[in-house]
């Protein structure tokens, strides 16, 4: 039986919003430690692209966004989510709403930094004259557990010469995912301990959608383990194709570094 990440998406159908997920590091703030202001707009016009794209299947830019108020900050070391989703659907353009917000990973409290209306634009190539985008479906497809999902598009900087993804960009994407459940699960910092043997099945093209669908399989006294899939998507089809799958044990630590429980016994 396949299971919801499996599903290919024809254009029109309306999956489950989509998810971009980052830390805040010290290289993406500014002066009073919070994430630039630019940095998070930019991730917001990206998962919008990237909903507006799945929906239509064809090649977008962006026109507009509206008003963007920033009412919280995002601070070093907090993750920071954004999702969209469409909510109006043009004869060739898609409003797509999206939301920033800031996690505290410890203390699993949460803040709606921002949230604004960008509106995307299709670009039709080869298409008739009379085409347009297909309306949205009222039926949404949603996840059928609660594993981390987290999209995003691969750029030409994360390529090699043969303009594939670079192996070390997939697997450092793999262990963001496997980090972000496990601190989750267990409001504990968390450091990778190791990584099983992890073979990649398919070239992932520039321009390509990816996913990450991060799931827990196994807990210990101070350890996590999660197995983590890599899915990818054509850019303008709906085929996904499972690209790797690794498993990742992850280790609860203290401030000085030492393993420590989990979760409460």
């Amino acid at each position: 039986m396949k299971r919801n990440s499996d599903i290919e998406m024809a254009p029109g159908e309306t999956p489950a919003p989509a998810t971009l997920i980052d830390i805040v590091f010290p290289g993406d703030t500014n002066h009073h430690g919070t994430l630039f202001g630019g940095a998070g707009l930019a991730f917001m016009d990206r998962i919008a692209f990237i909903v507006a794209t799945r929906h239509g299947r064809v090649p977008f830019v962006t026109a507009s966004c509206d008003r963007v108020d920033f009412r919280a900050p995002a601070r070093i070391g907090q993750i920071v989510s954004f999702t969209g989703r469409p909510i109006k659907v043009g004869r060739r353009s898609v409003a797509v709403e999206v939301d920033m917000i800031a996690e505290d990973l410890i203390e699993g409290t949460s803040d709606l930094c921002s949230r604004g209306q960008f509106t995307m634009v299709a670009m039709p190539e080869g298409k008739h004259a009379g085409w347009s985008l297909p309306p949205l479906d009222s039926t949404t497809i949603e996840p059928a557990d609660d594993a981390v999902r987290m999209v995003d598009i691969v750029f030409p900087d994360q390529a090699n010469s043969f303009g594939a993804m670079f192996g070390g960009d997939a697997l450092a994407q793999m262990t963001k995912a496997a980090f972000v459940a496990a601190t989750r699960a267990s409001r504990k910092n968390t450091v990778l301990a190791s990584c099983q043997r992890i073979d990649f099945r398919h070239r992932i093209t520039v321009g390509s959608i990816i996913e990450l669908v991060a799931r827990i399989v196994k807990t210990g006294r101070s350890s996590t383990t999660v197995e983590v899939e890599l899915w990818s998507e054509d850019l303008l089809g709906a085929e996904r194709t499972l690209t790797a799958r690794g498993v990742f044990v992850m280790v609860a630590v203290d401030r000085d570094n030492r393993p420590v429980p989990a979760f409460a016994a």
